[in-house]
């Protein structure tokens, strides 16, 4: 029963799309498959945890005949991107088996029952809110924020990004309790206040399937569900229930003293530096005086490291100990020519902005070196 006639990356395409979020270690061994539906010349592919689920299609397969199955993710991608791009692909069932044709290869793989997949249902209760924006502009707006998430924090709250839908208004905040990332974008909606929490996985399989062009990108949040629609791709994933810190407090106001730097010379300096720190710690001294940063890091070898670059400060000298892993963070995701670096003192929470972007806020605390 052949149900599949295709090109390679008919088959191919959808299916890196979804496979990001298969476990290839899971309780349950279906979870590692990938979930293949053909109906008429349309082809769905579909991967799930649990918490995400992302679908993805083709049109125009060739096959005679429908039919759905469920087969290792991992193998079936890795046998496609062994073949050449210009392979013709038949897929057919035999008993329990898939057998995938190309030229003259053949590969006899294992399956499990699809009505056995774990479907996601839709949410269900309270009001849903759909807004769309550019993908460009939604992988900006997370892009520039992503990277302060929590990795594996028991504060499980931390290990994702919290989106904000207020009034025209759309922000994102992530914090791992050491430093702060805040950003934000106007939307043309005007919708009452809703927070939402972002698993960690989530968030990175957008920044990796969300193209940098101004495709739509269509939004639908509710309270325990978001669905994320675009191209031929449809990403669901469960909210994190949890009360995220108050981010607006965490942004420091008023601070008395501002540096101007060239964002690249600065990111270049810090990553010769970040050579000979401490491993654990990671820490750097910054010293700054009259139009002249120092920085400086030293480790248990007694080794040192140096580097001096220009900048714009007019403020009082100051000495102050930073994690050079999350000031290189931020210098690496920004994209402008010049930061603004803002401080009260060597012991108060310091402030990184763009100087031509006001949306954008970070916030890194100062650690003793």
């Amino acid at each position: 029963m052949i149900i599949l006639q295709s090109p390679r990356d008919v088959l191919l395409n959808p299916l890196q799309s979804v496979s990001g979020v298969v476990e290839r270690r899971h309780t349950l061994p279906i979870l590692s498959n990938v979930l293949l539906e053909k109906e008429g010349g349309k082809l769905t592919l579909v991967a799930t945890d649990i918490e995400i689920q992302i679908a993805a299609t083709s049109e125009n397969v060739g096959g005679d005949n429908d039919g759905s199955v469920t087969v290792a993710a991992k193998k079936l991608q890795d046998i496609l991107r062994s073949l050449p791009e210009s392979a013709q692909i038949t897929l057919d069932m035999e008993e329990k088996r898939l057998l995938l044709k190309a030229g003259r290869s053949r590969f006899s793989l294992q399956t499990l029952p699809p009505q056995d997949f774990p479907r996601m249902t839709a949410a269900t209760g309270g009001e849903e809110k759909t807004f769309t924006v550019t993908q460009k502009n939604f992988r900006q707006l997370i892009g520039k924020t992503q990277y302060a998430m929590a990795a594996q924090d028991v504060r499980y709250y931390l290990n994702g990004l919290l989106l904000i839908v207020n009034g025209n208004k759309l922000s994102c905040a992530a914090t791992d309790s050491h430093r702060l990332a805040y950003n934000s974008m106007d939307i043309e909606t005007d919708f009452p206040k809703q927070e939402m929490i972002l698993p960690r996985k989530t968030v990175l399989e957008l920044n990796r399937l969300l193209a940098d062009n101004d495709e739509p990108l269509k939004i639908t949040g509710s309270a325990n569900q978001i669905r994320f629609e675009f191209g031929s791709t449809i990403l669901v994933s469960k909210l994190i229930d949890g009360k995220f810190p108050d981010y607006e407090r965490v942004i420091p106001t008023n601070l008395s003293l501002h540096m101007f730097a060239d964002r690249q010379g600065l990111h270049t300096a810090m990553s010769r530096v970040a050579i000979l720190t401490n491993e654990k710690f990671r820490g750097i001294r910054v010293l700054l005086e009259e139009n002249l940063l120092k920085i400086i890091a030293a480790n248990a070898e007694q080794e040192e490291a140096q580097e001096e670059i220009e900048v714009e400060y007019t403020g009082a000298p100051l000495d102050v100990g930073f994690n050079v892993t999350y000031l290189l963070d931020v210098l690496n995701n920004l994209s402008g020519e010049k930061v603004c670096w803002s401080f009260n003192d060597a012991t108060s929470s310091a402030l990184i902005t763009m100087p031509d972007n006001d949306r954008f806020k970070y916030v890194v605390m100062p650690m003793r070196i």
